[in-house]
């Protein structure tokens, strides 16, 4: 945001009849302090004068370490253009949400056309990369954890079960197309990892944090992508998929194919995993030659796995089609 002035060339910018410049610096708190953009370390270098309203701002003592000195005032729009005038340049560290009631309150000066009005400009101090919420969420869930009688007792055991019903609602919502409903899940779904690693930070004897998990998989992805972060080429998915099982195969050194396959998934999600590991493998394995429900099943699994069908899924989808038959009939 600027006010542009008109100004006239044959007259000196530090004359009285220039009415100066305010710089709103503005701040995030996710940035440690003191790491400021280089223009911002230049405005509070020049500035003519350096204010800001709170006292407690987490910035101050590293403006004050470096030698400036910043005014503890809170001036009103008027007083602020006063300030200016001269040629002066005003840098007014924002806080909160960038000094809505003073940005407020230049704007109607400026628009009641009675004041000359000085440049107005809104300069990043420092700003959020991508991911920069998540350290919210981290220092939220440290509140919690300390604080909050449920939370503070709550085991990796006892969250267990939320974190399978996440799940479920979260497939759930992507089988609907439900954009709000996906957002919200997939918060549900990092709520569990968030609250997860914070109870392991509490752990005697291995105890890990929330940077361990992030730097667990942020190796992991680079190793299993070579073709991204090194020097392998993968032009089809197909070549990806195989990049990604071979390095898999290296870091785990498994024994057999079934290794790391939880037991404890939906019965027609873990038929189709077993087939999935048996054809990948090139293995040569017979179904069981035994009758019953559950043998039959497996067989549909597999075949299902085979043709690129997901079996849990297209059971879930067959289960709706069934529902909406179910709720049509009650209502006829």
């Amino acid at each position: 945001m600027r006010y542009v002035r008109s100004v006239n060339t044959t007259t000196a910018t530090t004359s009285e009849a220039d009415p100066g410049r305010i710089v709103l610096l503005t701040t995030s708190h996710r940035v440690a302090p003191g790491l400021l953009s280089w223009p911002a370390w230049q405005a509070l270098r020049t500035a003519d004068r350096v204010l800001c309203a709170d006292g407690a701002h987490p910035q101050l003592p590293y403006l004050r370490e470096a030698g400036m000195t910043v005014d503890e005032a809170a001036p009103s729009a008027g007083e602020l253009v006063d300030a200016c005038a001269g040629g002066r340049t005003v840098v007014v560290v924002a806080t909160g949400e960038g000094e809505p009631a003073l940005t407020d309150g230049l704007a109607r000066l400026a628009g009641s056309g009675r004041v000359s009005m000085p440049e107005l400009e809104l300069l990043p101090a420092s700003y959020d990369l991508p991911g920069a919420r998540l350290l919210d969420l981290v220092q939220v869930m440290d509140r919690i954890r300390a604080e909050c009688p449920w939370s503070s007792r709550q085991t990796h055991e006892g969250l267990a079960k939320y974190g399978i019903e996440e799940a479920y609602e979260l497939v759930e919502a992507i089988e609907d197309g439900d954009r709000e409903e996906l957002r919200e899940e997939l918060g549900d779904v990092l709520l569990q990892v968030v609250f997860h690693a914070r109870i392991a930070e509490e752990d005697p004897e291995e105890p890990f944090s929330v940077d361990d998990v992030a730097g667990t998989i942020v190796t992991k992805l680079i190793h299993r992508h070579p073709h991204v972060f090194g020097e392998e080429t993968a032009a089809t998915p197909e070549e990806v998929k195989e990049h990604w099982l071979r390095t898999k195969a290296e870091e785990k050194r498994r024994t057999s194919v079934t290794e790391g396959i939880p037991l404890g998934q939906p019965g027609l999600a873990l038929a189709a995993k077993l087939a999935s590991r048996v054809r990948t493998a090139g293995l040569d394995v017979p179904l069981p030659n035994t009758r019953g429900f559950g043998y039959e099943l497996l067989a549909l699994a597999v075949r299902a796995e085979a043709e690129g069908v997901d079996p849990e899924a297209a059971l879930r989808a067959a289960a709706r089609t069934y529902r909406d038959a179910i709720m049509k009939t009650e209502g006829a």
